[in-house]
């Protein structure tokens, strides 16, 4: 599957898909079973909020390589209609490079690349 002709919000749905499931997954391994407190949980992970904050942070660790980086300002760059409902625009548009970034690794069978990401994740916490 050649993934360069995808366009970034597309690899962004995938990759909020990706990361949503990672991070319910690891809150039920931790022994969360309750709709309501894996939902709120959840939301600390993947919000805009959050996923900004992942993505500047591993940017100043230069995490990224330079067709990474590239892939995550196709998905920050990209026009959407969608309108973000707690989150200002800059800070909307990181979480989609973010979740681009993601959808990338994911469709590109990266699965070294999504497992490191996830760890430092992990690492960063939950905001």
């Amino acid at each position: 599957m050649e993934i360069v002709p995808y366009n970034g919000t597309t690899l962004a749905f995938i990759g909020d898909a990706v990361m949503t499931l990672w991070v319910r997954e690891r809150l039920v391994k931790e022994g969360y079973q309750k709709p309501n407190d894996l939902q709120k949980m959840t939301s600390h992970y993947v919000s805009a909020k959050a996923q900004a904050y992942y993505l500047e942070t591993l940017l100043e660790k230069k995490f990224f390589d330079e067709e990474e980086i590239e892939i995550i300002k196709r998905g920050r760059n990209a026009q959407t209609k969608t309108i973000a409902k707690n989150a200002d625009v800059t800070t909307y548009r990181l979480a989609t490079g973010f979740e681009a970034i993601i959808g990338y690794y994911y469709l590109s069978q990266q699965c070294g690349k999504l497992e490191k990401l996830w760890n430092e994740v992990i690492m960063l916490g939950a905001k």
